[in-house]
């Protein structure tokens, strides 16, 4: 739609530029007419609809616009509190862009903040002109005041009645003498009720310490002027704030003979700033305490003094996502509303609160000299608030979550610390069942920051050659000939050492980093069997010697597979029955047939496939006629018992079960964990084919591989 048409951007700017100048022309104190008023918001509207559509917020813009209200002479507080609601009200509805309504109504609160604080700041810096300005004449009108004020007495009182600030002159004892029109309306408009007082009777409970102080080095004439935030009792009993500044005027001598005070009503722009600040503070949604002020607090009670501890719970609703992907977002609003009332129900002692951190996330902190106890007690309270179901738009929705608390003395831990700690702990409870509370744990909480550590310099780990690989003899146990190895991949990590694969092969798995390192191990594996078979070749009983690589159940799943394995064999110039590539049983357990596909093309391929750890997935054995695989490996804990004589009767029953079946269904059997001479006799007794374990040798360089395949080769 072009700007010329009745609905168009321009006519919707201009019609938000009219309710503006309409709000803030009653209370502005300009001799232009209210159309004249508009056409100068025209641009300050243009340039806050700009902000608010702009990619990236700037507040120097907005605060440039609320600076230019006072340049228009809208400085009445009133006016700024009446362009807040305005554009509260309407700058989303005449000039919002393409913005979700949630991020533009966020953007325009950022707006309206910039905006007040470069109101105050125009408005300050005006003030204080206008003050040095009324100080100068009060200065150079002084002996006026000392000698009955006749000589300028004319300049003095058009100063004097005429400033917007408030203006009083006292003697040294405290009695009013002058007040001006300005200062009479900050107390309520009649004269009579602020002449009649002495200044020593303007006392505050929130007066600062020294506020007095100063005022009686000023009457005593140690001291010329001072300048202090005070507040004020009006005779209607409401509270008047102001910026006060205090001179001392000297006679003709230089005695001291007057006071003159200076008075910025500050009640509007003090409410405004608390008002933001409570929105800064404070979570828009639930009402609770934010982030900010919680880390406030926190940090505040972790410098307390000796003797003094802190409790602190961190809470995380269980199953929160599915309510929200099941029932919708705002049902998930009003479930949170829900709970924060039952928190804030729960941290009512002195020393307790509960705050919002965000999401489904919420802490609750307690201070004192007895945390120990009181915040395993809050933590039982929070438990037994979230039992009764809430309801949400007539469903009845259970409610469960995972503490972590953390509890101590003050001054150990920064407030960053004790939070990550707190997330750790409801991290573990989470991962025991959820619908509990854990303390927190040094130890555990060292494994846990630990694992992150090795998570995030997992991907560039591999870049700097951090990884290397030890290799496992595969030996025949009929002729004790070694026919190949098993690739075990090692971290050599620069603070932690040598890590083994249950320590970052997990990660990896997690973060998907597993296929780029499988992807390497396989082809480092590959490139050894290339060297190990140009070096032997075929001799001794045991042939060519293999490569056995483990692959994990996300690389199964990758769709390059079979393509990466194909690459990297003609690459290295190996033949396919150089590799046999190891696949868990429980990776295999109800794998459908598109699973299974990649592992029968790498199988008609001549590449072998182990079914590693048989026995510990609980599959159905009639399942391995449509597994593709060749080879059995038989998980240590099935022989075990084999090292000590007798072994155990049922376990040499199941042993030999498998073996026969495996046996009937052209399956080789390989035995993991082989530590003892008389283990791998009994092994070779019952038909087992080959084995790998410490008796033969532990995973090494691939020259330790060397050395037992050429003793096996000369025999």
């Amino acid at each position: 739609m072009s700007a010329e048409e009745p609905d168009g951007p321009e006519d919707r700017l201009r019609r938000f530029a009219t309710i503006w100048s309409r709000a803030v022309f009653p209370v502005t104190s300009t001799s232009l007419t209210r159309p004249e008023l508009e056409e100068q918001l025209l641009p300050l509207a243009r340039r806050l609809s700009e902000g608010l559509r702009a990619r990236t917020f700037q507040a120097d813009e907005a605060q440039a616009v609320g600076a230019a209200l006072v340049a228009a002479h809208c400085t009445d507080p009133e006016a700024l509190s009446r362009t807040l609601d305005c554009v509260d009200a309407y700058l989303v509805l005449y000039c919002g862009g393409d913005g979700t309504q949630d991020q533009l109504r966020a953007r325009s609160s950022r707006l309206q903040h910039a905006m007040a604080a470069g109101f105050a700041t125009a408005l300050r810096e005006r003030t204080l002109v206008e003050q040095e300005a009324i100080s100068s004449a009060a200065l150079k009108a002084q002996g006026v005041v000392a000698q009955a004020l006749h000589a300028t007495e004319a300049r003095f009182r058009a100063v004097f009645e005429g400033a917007a600030i408030g203006i009083g002159i006292a003697d040294l004892e405290g009695n009013i003498l002058q007040v001006n029109e300005a200062l009479v309306r900050m107390f309520g408009g009649v004269e009579q009720t602020v002449r009649t007082r002495n200044v020593m009777e303007w006392t505050h409970p929130e007066d600062a310490p020294q506020i007095w102080r100063l005022y009686e080095e000023l009457v005593r004439g140690e001291r010329e002027h001072y300048h202090v935030e005070k507040a004020f009792y009006r005779p209607d009993g409401t509270v008047l704030w102001t910026n006060l500044t205090v001179s001392l005027l000297r006679d003709a001598d230089g005695n001291p003979e007057y006071q003159l005070a200076l008075m910025e009503d500050t009640t509007e722009r003090r409410l405004l700033n608390l008002r933001l600040r409570y929105e800064a503070t404070h979570d828009a949604l639930t009402g609770l305490p934010n982030r900010t002020l919680f880390f406030e607090r926190l940090e505040k009670a972790l410098t307390a003094g000796e003797g003094q501890r802190f409790g602190l719970c961190y809470l995380d609703l269980d199953g929160f996502k599915t309510i929200n992907d099941s029932l919708g977002h705002a049902a998930g609003d009003r479930l949170l509303v829900e709970v924060a009332d039952r928190l804030q129900s729960c941290a009512t002692a002195p020393g307790e609160m509960v705050a919002r951190l965000g999401g489904d996330e919420f802490v609750a902190l307690t201070t004192g000299t007895d945390t120990e106890r009181e915040v395993d007690e809050l933590a039982a309270r929070i438990m037994n608030a979230l039992v009764a179901p809430v309801s949400v738009d007539g469903r009845e929705l259970t409610v469960r979550g995972s503490i972590g608390i953390v509890e101590g003395p003050a001054g150990e831990r920064s407030a960053a610390e004790v939070l990550r700690s707190a997330d750790i702990t409801m991290y573990r409870a989470k991962s025991a069942g959820g619908n509990r509370f854990e303390l927190a744990d040094a130890e555990a909480d060292a494994r846990a920051i630990t694992r992150h550590g090795l998570t995030t310099s997992l991907p560039t780990a591999l870049d700097r050659g951090e990884f290397f690989i030890e290799y496992q003899p595969l030996v025949h146990l009929g002729d004790g000939s070694v026919r190949g190895a098993e690739a075990l991949v090692r971290w050599l990590h620069p603070q932690h050492g040598v890590l083994s694969p249950d320590r970052f092969i997990p990660l990896a798995e997690h973060t998907g980093l597993i296929v780029p390192l499988g992807r390497w191990v396989l082809e480092q594996s590959v490139r050894q069997a290339r060297e190990w078979r140009e070096r032997y070749g075929a001799t001794g009983a045991g042939g060519p010697l293999r490569i056995n690589v483990n692959l994990s159940p996300c690389q199964l799943t990758h769709p390059g597979l079979v393509q990466d394995t194909v690459d990297i064999l003609e690459r290295a110039g190996v033949a396919p029955d150089a590799l046999c590539l190891e696949v868990t049983e429980s990776a295999l357990i109800g794998a459908d047939d598109a699973l299974l596909k990649p592992l029968r093309r790498l199988a008609e391929m001549g590449v072998d496939i182990a079914l590693d750890d048989f026995g510990t997935g609980y599959s159905n054995l009639a399942n391995l006629r449509r597994l593709p695989v060749s080879i059995l490996k038989l998980d240590r804990s099935f022989t075990q018992s084999m090292q000590r004589f007798p072994a155990d009767s049922v376990d040499l029953k199941i042993v030999e079960g498998i073996v026969s079946l495996a046996h009937s269904l052209n399956l080789a059997v390989t035995v993991e964990g082989v530590e003892t001479g008389a283990q791998a006799e009994q092994l070779r007794i019952l038909g087992c084919d080959t084995a790998q374990g410490w008796y033969y040798a532990r995973p090494g360089p691939p020259e330790r591989l060397h050395e037992l395949a050429l003793v096996d080769a000369t025999g």
